[in-house]
């Protein structure tokens, strides 16, 4: 019986004790999770954000972010790997026929999409290469380029923070034209295989087991390569639908907050230290914070759900990314501080959950862009035009 999106948050729930069981061993090696995709892709959770009429889910981005926060209670790296692969499915599932068709896309790209939906929803894994060594996330300052070669394009250049290298069966990749005297950026989902080259690099503070390491690219691709079947697609859609490049991350954060209460919670009670006021106030405290970015990301689901790209819907996706990276920093810090120094040892839950929890404010975008982005709203401006340098 096919996962539906109303079944799935269960299933996960049911998968976590195993994942997070296995979470040390990968964090400690730095290694993709291999057991937890295995799990996820035998349930069918791959195809969440595929339609159902493709074979998958039908999720709505709020049927996601309930997911990518049950999940990431068990193991924050591996929601991160699997946010990755939802926002390049959801993205493709959710994009708007209509803005695509007014903007001159082909036929053939719907049939192109649905052909990459499909064979998510058979167990395909896709990851996002986006950030790049000197410019981070910025598609304005992109320089992995595209030339027109044949029937098709040739990409050549290296990204930076692949989640996933190495275990996907394609790549989201960003490109710019650079034979255009004013490039434009796009995107192409380029599969792995010749011309796509592994180089490990990734040894982190957190989120080992994402396994982000570079890749470097030079490969011919056909022209269904090219997502949407027009070229300079990339900014648009960052504008128009923001949920899948900031706020995504938001719901693997607030898992990650939830895991950090429920280890310190146990450790605590383990060690006696429950009784003390001082350890009541830290996770009374902690709890409100946690229930806190929970609201907040939930409500941006909702709105993104309901009315996805409005002005309003998309202040409460940057509020979510903001909330729910600061706040998993702050909770995992105060909890652990609660804990105590046995709790800082390598291998036990909290240390780790830290070290995973502080990347949550420098995920894309960053807290800091999150609040300067929320501070030019609030002040009547325009946030992704009123600054000095392009948002993206």
């Amino acid at each position: 019986m096919p996962l539906t999106a109303t079944s799935a948050q269960e299933v996960v729930r049911d998968l976590v004790p195993r994942i997070a069981a296995r979470a040390e061993h990968y964090d400690t090696a730095g290694a993709f999770p291999a057991e937890d995709f295995a799990d996820l892709r035998d349930r069918g959770l791959l195809g969440l954000m595929v339609p159902e009429e493709l074979g998958g889910s039908g999720a709505s981005f709020a049927d996601y972010t309930a997911v990518a926060a049950e999940l990431a209670t068990g193991a924050g790296a591996t929601a991160l790997i699997f946010n990755m692969h939802a926002s390049v499915t959801g993205a493709l599932a959710h994009a708007p026929e209509e803005l695509l068709l007014q903007m001159g896309a082909p036929e053939s790209c719907f049939d192109a999409r649905d052909r990459l939906l499909s064979g998510a929803a058979e167990g395909a894994l896709y990851a996002v290469a986006m950030s790049e060594r000197g410019g981070g996330s910025r598609l304005s300052r992109t320089t992995t380029g595209y030339r027109r070669d044949g029937r098709g394009f040739r990409i050549t250049g290296r990204k930076a923070f692949v989640s996933g290298a190495g275990h996907a069966d394609a790549y989201l990749v960003t490109a710019k034209d650079v034979g255009n005297r004013e490039p434009k950026v796009s995107y192409f989902l380029v599969p792995a295989g010749e011309g796509v080259q592994v180089e490990p690099t990734w040894d982190s503070l957190g989120m080992r087991a994402t396994g982000s390491h570079d890749v470097h690219f030079d490969v011919a691709v056909g022209p269904d390569a090219l997502l949407g079947g027009i070229e300079g697609l990339t900014l648009l859609i960052a504008q128009v639908m923001p949920q899948w490049l900031v706020a995504s991350y938001a719901a693997v954060y607030v898992g990650v907050a939830r895991s950090a209460l429920r280890a310190g919670s146990a450790h605590l009670r383990e060690r006696g230290l429950h009784e003390l006021p001082a350890v009541r106030n830290r996770m009374g405290r902690a709890d409100a914070a946690v229930a806190a970015a929970e609201a907040v990301v939930q409500e941006a689901a909702r709105r993104v759900a309901q009315q996805a790209g409005e002005p309003e819907t998309n202040r409460w996706v940057w509020r979510a990314k903001l909330v729910a990276g600061d706040t998993a920093a702050q909770v995992a810090s105060s909890v652990l501080e609660a804990a105590g120094t046995s709790a800082t040892r390598r291998g036990h839950p909290l240390e780790r959950i830290y070290r995973d929890a502080r990347c949550g404010a420098l995920q894309p975008a960053t807290s800091d862009v999150c609040a300067d982005w929320l501070g030019v709203a609030a002040l009547g401006g325009d946030p992704d035009h009123d600054t000095e340098a392009p948002r993206w």
